[in-house]
């Protein structure tokens, strides 16, 4: 059943609507008086600061205690067990001793309670941060094949190391606390979700790849820089009649243990009230295996060694070395931040609450520049922890509480009995971690559906990361998405719209064969800015739609010559009473018999998709109106937002065509244009009586 609606108002100009229901613009504040408002200090101003930088003043008083208690200590105990062995698993990959993994588990997770908006989030060490890292460490701090351990040079080597680690965690906390002074959260947008999945999946591989070398027991040097995958593939491939037969078997049985439970996790994790924590139960076994058998010494299996007990003393990072790691860790703040918000965003989302991404810099900042300082790598929200932690019923931050109270048991009484944990369970630990990145796969068939654009720039993003590496894939991937949406909008598309009979509603006329054209007016829209970069584009599309050629326009402005000078030679006594029409309304719709009834008189903008307009776009509209000017066709705009309005307006188009013929909708627009068109053709036929009627009594009109 279908119901008609009729509205009966006034056609609006836009100078008409904002005199009737715009408000005046208040008076600007001189700068001095704004700073002085901003500054001004008070006990309410400075605890609305201290809750909004310090969130847990703002949350904490509110905590429900019957209600979310329970949860929060359940999913904060499991996520605690699940960061001791991802922590030592996550250290290996950053190239620093499996103690510092545990540092950073712990550290993080205290500062971002304090300081986070994301009630959901888990932080600490994460794969893909801990694999660029790595890869700076190496390449400044290379791995010598043969190391005395019995000696000091060892422990010189590892303070080298974690040196360079807290380094790069050290300025990553700098550039944060940097970017949320100036405001910056935003940059965080310009990594799209297919960026961030593509670079995610593909780093899962650079990851995978490097630990095979621990699974396998093979002592060969990490590879970085361009194309590292495939020369740690072919050095594995090369070396593999050296394959440690004790250490593949010990990694063949974790993955046998390790994969099956996982997927029982995750295929039943809304029965499950906490997930079967299989990684700290196959740590446990496998290091009392090993020390039961002493299959270090036997078997020659390379095993964690010392893990010191007791907290690290503080000690400043090796400052030295930031001019060298900079370039590198400004594409780890990045990633890091990026992907901590995006997770904040999406159980925020699910479960109803905001978070700050300018907050979010300054939490993740105060993290990793404080947790330098006792000896840690860069740290993030991570992708399994931040599940499982939701996943178990955790409801606040609290939960952050007793994580930290798990890892600080270890830290303090239970780290060194990890002594005789082998290597090769920590790497298999870093391969399963990672089922959720490999999943990502299954999401391209979908977006290959929803966008073939943003399945291209998966794909090279994936393609990019995979084969030249981790920080420059992640720039190509940024670079092309940025150049697709440019050529989107330079390309974007100009519709001529027709109107649905018997309503206000103007559609593309290409795709709603029912919309006719209202004839004599041509209205065409432009579905994107217009801007230097696609002017072109416009003023071609333009030329065509309203076939505005310089051909066609030195014709008709002959013509329009030929033919005032014959009017002014026929009837020289008319001369007088005709007013110049550059602007008039009156006379512009008429045209002579003879010209067809299609012919196109008024041109009309529709500019409710440009949402905005730049100097060279300004000047093209007005070179575009003394061109349609040429030819006897009238420019009109509507739907025009301020800012596109704003900069028209002081580019000096007004000087070029009627103010008043910039009108509110497009309906408006075209109602003003056909009651011209019967006003001025009343107005000749009152002309034509007045000059013949009275002679020959042709006419009477009341």
């Amino acid at each position: 059943m279908s119901a008609s609606v009729a509205v009966y108002r006034n056609i609006y100009t836009e100078d008409q609507f904002r005199q009737s229901y715009g408000t005046e613009v208040a008076r600007s504040e001189r700068l001095r008086d704004k700073l002085a408002e901003r500054c001004r200090c008070s006990r309410a101003a400075w605890l609305h600061l201290l809750r909004e930088r310090v969130p847990i003043f703002s949350w904490l008083p509110k905590y429900k205690l019957r209600k979310w208690i329970l949860g929060d200590t359940i999913a904060g105990l499991t996520v605690g067990i699940l960061h001791i062995p991802q922590g030592m698993a996550f250290a290996l990959l950053t190239s620093v001793a499996p103690i510092y993994g545990l540092y950073t588990s712990f550290f993080p997770v205290i500062l971002y309670m304090l300081f986070g908006t994301g009630h959901h989030v888990s932080t600490g060490t994460f794969a893909v941060l801990s694999l660029m890292t790595g890869s700076v460490v190496e390449q400044l701090v290379p791995s010598p094949l043969q190391l005395n351990s019995s000696s000091t040079e060892e422990a010189d080597f590892e303070a080298q190391r974690i040196g360079v680690a807290s380094a790069i965690a050290f300025l990553s906390g700098v550039m944060m606390i940097c970017m949320f002074c100036l405001q910056l959260g935003f940059l965080s947008t310009y990594l799209s979700e297919p960026i961030v999945k593509a670079f995610t999946s593909a780093a899962a591989f650079h990851v995978t790849v490097s630990q095979l070398q621990s699974m396998l027991g093979l002592r060969l040097p990490r590879f970085t820089g361009t194309f590292s995958l495939f020369k740690t593939l072919a050095s594995v491939l090369e070396n593999l009649p050296l394959t440690n037969l004790a250490e593949l078997v010990i990694s063949l049985v974790c993955l046998v243990v390790l994969v099956p439970v996982k997927e029982v996790n995750t295929r039943f994790r809304h029965r499950l009230r906490t997930p079967i924590p299989v990684e700290i139960l196959t740590v446990i076994t496998a290091t009392a295996i090993a020390y039961a058998f002493s299959l270090d010494s036997r078997y020659d299996i390379e095993i964690v060694g010392t893990i010191p007990a007791g907290f690290p003393q503080p000690q400043l990072p090796a400052l030295d070395k930031l001019p060298l790691v900079a370039r590198d860790t400004v594409a780890i703040t990045f990633v890091g931040y990026a992907v901590s918000v995006s997770l904040a965003m999406i159980y925020a989302d699910k479960h109803g609450y905001s978070i700050h991404p300018n907050q979010e810099l300054l939490a993740h900042g105060i993290s990793n520049t404080v947790s330098s300082l006792f000896t840690c790598f860069p740290s993030s929200a991570t992708l399994a922890t931040t599940n499982i932690l939701e996943s178990a019923g955790g409801y606040t931050q609290l939960s952050g509480l007793f994580t930290s109270m798990v890892v600080l048991i270890v830290l303090l009484l239970i780290g060194p009995l990890f002594h005789f944990l082998p290597k090769a369970v920590l790497a298999c630990i870093n391969v399963t971690s990672l089922r959720q990145m490999f999943l990502q796969f299954k999401d391209l068939p979908d977006l290959w559906r929803i966008s073939k654009i943003d399945f291209v720039v998966w794909l090279v993003t994936w393609l990019a990361v995979v084969v030249l590496n981790v920080d420059l894939g992640l720039a190509i991937g940024v670079v092309f998405s940025m150049v697709t949406v440019i050529c989107r909008t330079q390309r974007a598309d100009c519709s001529v719209l027709g109107r649905a009979s018997n309503t206000e509603i103007y559609r593309p006329i290409e795709n709603n064969n029912k919309c006719c054209e209202v004839p004599g007016v041509k209205i065409l829209t432009y579905n994107g800015p217009i801007y230097y970069g696609n002017r072109s584009f416009f003023r071609e599309a333009m030329t065509r739609l309203l076939s505005l050629t310089p051909e066609r326009i030195r014709s008709i402005e002959k013509a329009r010559k030929a033919r005032e000078r014959r009017d002014r030679d026929a009837i020289p006594t008319v001369e007088s009473g005709v007013a110049n029409t550059s602007f008039s309304s009156e006379n512009e719709f008429f045209k002579s018999d003879n010209a067809a009834d299609s012919e196109v008189q008024v041109a009309l903008i529709d500019c409710s998709s440009v949402n905005f307009v730049d100097v060279a776009g300004a000047k093209l509209f007005i070179q575009m109106c003394t061109e349609c000017q040429k030819v006897g066709i009238r420019l009109y705009l509507a739907n025009c937002n301020e800012r596109v309005l704003k900069i028209l307006t002081s580019s000096g188009l007004m000087n070029y065509m009627n103010p008043q013929h910039i009108f509110v909708t497009v309906h408006d627009a075209v109602v003003y244009i056909e009651q011209q068109k019967v006003k001025s053709l009343m107005d000749f036929f009152l002309i034509f009586q007045k000059t013949l009627g009275d002679d020959y009594g042709f006419f009477a009109f009341n």
